[in-house]
């Protein structure tokens, strides 16, 4: 794994944003896989900046996101594809249809994961898969198991991944219980996986990552197993990787 160690948030954002621009420069109708959370959403601004400035292209790109909660509709404003809308989608010039996000308004949770899944191999799997890691270590929301993950399937996520995505929510109460998720197998697949990590709560879990044993109870430290895996994360986050 390459570490790429940045100063702060916005560094971060924009050495993240720099890895994602390049592969829509060298392969212009390239797959993107996309994550969410409030670590990615830096380098979206940047990477929308740079449309504006028409220092990148998004008009034959095709993207899939890792997750949704399962039992949200589209256009919630807590749903991954809204969030997508919010924060990227909207202000670049991809084609809407050519961006797909697991259908949590599915309740046929084998349907809506089969179906995903299909689309995702389809395309070819992606060429550069964007994560986040969870202060648990998880991927995607493929929480600390057993076993790792192959396909798409319905998770129940752990009360630490409740309490962290409570903030984005009015009330704890508010947080979807379950989600679907890509599995690691197919985050595998990706050819490149950009990690993005920061804030000094993020330092044990990209410790156990980059270093620690290859153990599903870190899901991340699969990524050790990867041949082009890039962790862009700040000073805090590495501060145990020292």
């Amino acid at each position: 794994m390459k570490i790429i160690k940045a100063k702060d948030y916005e560094d971060m954002s924009r050495k993240a944003a720099n890895i994602i621009s390049a592969q829509v420069i060298l392969k212009p109708d390239c797959v993107l896989g996309l994550a969410t959370g409030s670590t990615p959403i830096g380098a979206y601004k940047q990477l929308a900046a740079w449309y504006e400035k028409g220092d990148v292209d998004f008009a034959e790109v095709s993207t899939y996101n890792l997750d949704e909660y399962r039992g949200l509709s589209h256009d919630d404003p807590q749903s991954y594809h809204y969030f997508m809308r919010e924060n990227f989608f909207d202000h670049i010039n991809i084609d809407l249809n050519n961006t797909h996000v697991p259908d949590g308004s599915n309740p046929d949770a084998a349907a809506a994961c089969s179906e995903y899944d299909k689309i995702v191999a389809d395309a070819g799997y992606p060429d550069l898969q964007l994560l986040g890691i969870g202060n648990n270590g998880h991927i995607g929301f493929n929480e600390p198991d057993d076993h790792f993950s192959k396909g798409t399937h319905c998770v129940d996520l752990t009360e630490s991944t409740i309490q962290a995505n409570s903030r984005l929510f009015d009330s704890i109460d508010d947080v979807p219980r379950q989600a679907y998720t890509m599995g690691t197998q197919t985050i595998m697949y990706a050819r490149m996986i950009p990690v993005v990590a920061n804030g000094e709560a993020k330092a044990q879990a990209v410790h156990d990552m980059c270093y620690g044993p290859v153990t599903p109870e870190c899901p991340a430290s699969i990524l050790q197993l990867h041949t082009n895996c890039v962790v862009v994360a700040d000073e805090a986050a590495l501060s145990l990787c020292e």
